[in-house]
């Protein structure tokens, strides 16, 4: 017995610190008697070494800052070399989260988003009655059950990429028949551009005795 039945819809919304402890053991040592040390030589010439050594030592200090600065410049300007290509992401946004809404034909007229989405639906409910077939072999098994279905509106307003779940697959495959009949669609919008809007539905198949 042929039954036609249709569930409501249902619309699916889904520092670091690193301290490096060095423990050093501290040796016990005995303290050596030394005798004095002979009394520094007069001669000038110490001091003309030391401040030799003294210059030295500011020569190379300095120099290894240069290097250091030499280098941050060196990989400032490599950074400021690279260049980053923004991609834009293709992705599908849930009805139920989308700014715009796809727009069913027969629901131009509304301006009200909540408006178009209610008329979405009801138009979505008259399809599934309109075209429902329950398969025969299914009937002849005594196959039930709801079949959920998945599928996008593309930026082009058509229906695409079905996505299916259900108890059988001749169930199934009678869902994802009786929504690519949909017809074209004003695609939804986000930020004033169309976009890929993603919609759920469940079909209840049911046999009656």
């Amino acid at each position: 017995m042929e039954s036609k039945t249709y569930d409501s819809t249902d619309i699916a919304l889904q520092i670091l610190e690193f301290e490096k402890v060095i423990d050093a053991d501290i040796p016990i040592t005995q303290q050596v008697k030394t005798l004095p040390p002979p009394p520094p030589p007069s001669a000038p010439a110490f001091i003309e070494i030391i401040e030799d050594e003294s210059t030295i030592e500011e020569n190379i200090i300095e120099s290894s800052e240069s290097s250091q600065e030499m280098a941050i410049e060196e990989v400032v300007m490599r950074v400021e070399d690279v260049t980053v290509e923004e991609v834009e992401e293709e992705i599908s946004i849930p009805f139920a989260a989308i700014e715009n809404v796809p727009v069913f034909p027969g629901c131009e007229k509304l301006k009200i988003q909540s408006e178009i989405k209610r008329c979405f639906n009801d138009m979505i409910q008259q399809h599934i009655i309109k075209n429902f077939q329950y398969p025969q072999l299914a009937l002849e098994l005594g196959k039930s059950g709801r079949v959920f279905v998945q599928f996008e509106i593309n930026k082009q307003g058509e229906v695409s990429n079905f996505q299916k779940r259900g108890p059988d697959k001749l169930l199934e495959d009678e869902a994802v028949r009786i929504m690519s009949l949909l017809p074209i669609m004003q695609p939804g919008t986000q930020r004033g551009k169309p976009v890929k809007v993603r919609y759920n539905v469940p079909i209840n198949f049911v046999v009656m005795d």
